[in-house]
């Protein structure tokens, strides 16, 4: 697994500048769509929370900039997730023809990942000189938090990649699913702590992760410290055992695709 995975780089390279060209090429606002989404979202739960349709609660940060930046990381971790199934199947005629390390796939798409990330990172710059937020040493290790969340979300993908590409319901079904669960998910409302949906929320793997990356790049207080490391193992055993599933799964998946 070590050798392919270290086989795979320039592969990997290749295939994700190839993706990041051919997904702008054609765009007329081409790299904006990714800080797009967050933008929009922020503005309609402001209005909403003005017009006093929903009652959200205090944040620790002004709510637009709370919005915006908490669904940057939600956008971050959706892409981790969507990652590894597009990448299967977008590669099918490539996997039924050509053998190489399968990993350069999902490298390729971790890669676009953070590229895309590094574009919102913008957005959150502009966020933090607009609503002057104070920056504190903590705002080092946000990165560290960032990509325990990416890693999870690259689990669940890679678990479901080898099935997407054999059924269509799985990727229509990975749509579905990550739209209610962004609301089981502290994105547009503080945690929280009472009530059967409190423990719901808490129980949620992406709650502790999603919400230590912001708190370490705002207020560098962790509110939950135990919840963040129990997330990042099942984040990192997880996906090593996704992993090994991937390997093993492929081979079969490319015989019947290419029967």
């Amino acid at each position: 697994m070590g050798r392919d995975l270290l086989a795979s780089r320039d592969l990997a390279w290749r295939l994700m500048i190839r993706d990041i060209r051919a997904k702008y090429r054609q765009s007329f606002l081409g790299i904006f769509w990714a800080i797009i989404p967050p933008i929009l979202m922020a503005v309609g739960f402001t209005l909403a929370q003005g017009g006093g349709v929903v009652n959200i609660g205090a944040t620790d940060l002004p709510y637009p900039a709370y919005v915006m930046f908490s669904m940057t990381l939600w956008q971050t971790f959706v892409e981790a997730l969507n990652g590894p199934p597009q990448a299967v199947t977008a590669a099918k005629m490539m996997l039924s023809r050509i053998n190489f390390p399968r990993e350069a796939l999902i490298v390729a798409k971790l890669g676009e990942v953070f590229f895309n990330f590094g574009i919102k990172l913008i957005l959150i710059v502009g966020l933090f000189i607009w609503y002057q937020i104070p920056i504190t040493w903590s705002v080092f290790l946000a990165p560290v938090a960032l990509i325990h969340l990416v890693l999870l979300g690259t689990f669940f993908g890679l678990l479901l990649a080898p099935l997407s590409a054999l059924y269509q319901d799985f990727s229509m079904g990975i749509t579905l699913i990550t739209g209610f669960w962004l609301f089981l998910t502290p994105v547009v409302y503080p945690v929280p702590n009472h009530g059967i949906f409190g423990s719901i929320v808490n129980l949620n793997p992406v709650t502790p992760l999603l919400v230590t990356t912001r708190e370490l790049a705002t207020t560098g207080v962790i509110s939950d410290p135990q919840g963040f490391w129990i997330a990042s193992l099942i984040a990192m055993v997880g996906l090593l055992l996704a992993w090994i599933i991937y390997r093993l799964a492929m081979p079969y998946v490319v015989e019947r695709m290419s029967s």
